[in-house]
């Protein structure tokens, strides 16, 4: 039960605690391989350096809080680009930088409570497994959260056809991953069309977290803000109605660019959401250093280098297939860089790390630390275990073969 922030505990702290007293039998290997953790390890852009020099002076002044007018424009540039159903509809108002995507889904639910002052015990609806981030904001919230479970039946995604109506009436947030961490599922027009028309028949705000949208294999993953405007043409709304009404997508620069230590992102969404929440950042939010905010614009006008770490991944997951075929997917990832293996005939994910670890030195990430046991004892990722794709083509392959060669 998640009720206050020591019930939060990191998968990777959990994880350390299972294999502190395990040593990991290295006769049969060269070095043991962790892959838990989900940071780009792909190289970043040659030219980051030289961006970051070129605003070097910038450290000399307070950095606009709401970016730089180039930053702005870039973001923009983006979007309309990579969702060009949305040209005719978003402005530079429905869009803030972020000091990387995870302050933005953590200072956003202070928004989404202030709009629903009205409910006196609010819930905030979270997938199962679940981003920390949820849990927490939920928490600092004053709110209950509210676990969906993604399971296989459910493409791996939460059901909002789930949730009771009294649920529904106290929610004030439903946080929600597309492609979702860790089982890499991407939602359909019509799943998101659904969350979308409940978060405005009750009110709440649906916050999209779109931060692996540009690590795909076939067709790119569709945006929440594309459902809106494909709503807004269906059911011929007036022109003072806001498509992005209730909706709020967040994205950055760490899995798109392999930047994850620059913390640069976006929120984009409901226009008078998104100016609230740009007064509360201009009083309780960090800015964006101005090297970083330079950087940044040229990282988002830059579609080459996203299209070269695309295929790095693309690599290792058809390796994926090749090497472990069927054995250990319920159903193969559609997008980002994840594996969510399997294990249960291995007695689960959390046994089956031990053994792994101990036996030829790879590290996973069970599933269930990833996730929340409800009341009856069920949690949905304890059969799994999951396996970040980003070493190198070379220690990917080591890897698959050291899982095949245990439970092969």
């Amino acid at each position: 039960m998640l009720t206050q922030f020591s019930d939060i505990q990191s998968p990777f702290a959990s994880l350390r605690a299972q294999l502190n007293n395990i040593s990991p039998n290295l006769k049969s290997v060269e070095k043991p391989i962790d892959l838990t953790i989900g940071a780009p390890r792909h190289p970043a852009p040659s030219w980051v350096q030289e961006k970051l020099d070129e605003a070097i002076d910038t450290v000399g002044n307070y950095p606009p809080i709401q970016g730089s007018t180039e930053l702005q424009n870039a973001l923009l540039g983006w979007v309309v680009k990579r969702y060009p159903s949305l040209a005719n509809h978003i402005s530079n108002k429905n869009i803030l930088p972020l000091n990387g995507s995870r302050e933005g889904l953590f200072y956003a639910i202070f928004m989404a409570k202030s709009k629903r002052a009205d409910i006196t015990n609010p819930v905030v609806l979270i997938p199962n497994p679940y981003y920390q981030v949820y849990g927490a904001a939920a928490i600092a919230a004053g709110a209950t959260p509210y676990f969906l479970d993604a399971v296989a039946e459910n493409n791996f995604l939460p059901k909002i056809d789930d949730v009771p109506v009294e649920i529904l009436e106290r929610t004030i947030a439903f946080y929600h991953c597309s492609p979702s961490n860790p089982e890499g599922a991407i939602a359909t027009d019509e799943t998101l069309q659904k969350a979308i028309k409940t978060a405005r028949a009750y009110n709440f705000m649906f916050f999209s977290d779109e931060c692996y949208s540009e690590i795909y294999r076939d067709e790119k993953p569709i945006s929440a803000l594309e459902t809106g405007i494909k709503m807004e043409m269906a059911q011929k709304l007036q022109e003072t109605t806001d498509p992005f009404a209730n909706i709020c997508v967040f994205n950055s620069l760490s899995k798109r660019s392999n930047v994850p230590g620059i913390r640069s992102g976006l929120i984009m969404g409901e226009q008078n959401f998104i100016q609230s929440f740009a007064s509360f950042r201009n009083v309780a939010g960090p800015q964006i250093p101005g090297p970083i905010q330079h950087l940044s614009t040229h990282l988002w006008q830059d579609e080459t280098h996203v299209s070269e770490n695309r295929a790095l991944y693309a690599e290792k997951l058809e390796m994926a297939e090749k090497m472990l075929k069927t054995r250990f997917f319920t159903q193969k990832p559609q997008a980002g860089f994840f594996l969510w293996l399997n294990l249960a005939e291995f007695g689960g994910g959390i046994q089956a790390a031990s053994t792994l670890w101990k036996d030829v030195g790879l590290k996973l990430l069970p599933g269930a630390y990833l996730a929340q046991t409800n009341e009856n004892g069920f949690n949905p990722g304890a059969d799994y275990a999951r396996m970040a794709l980003v070493s190198s083509l070379e220690e990917t392959e080591e890897a698959f073969e050291r899982l095949l060669r245990v439970f092969g």
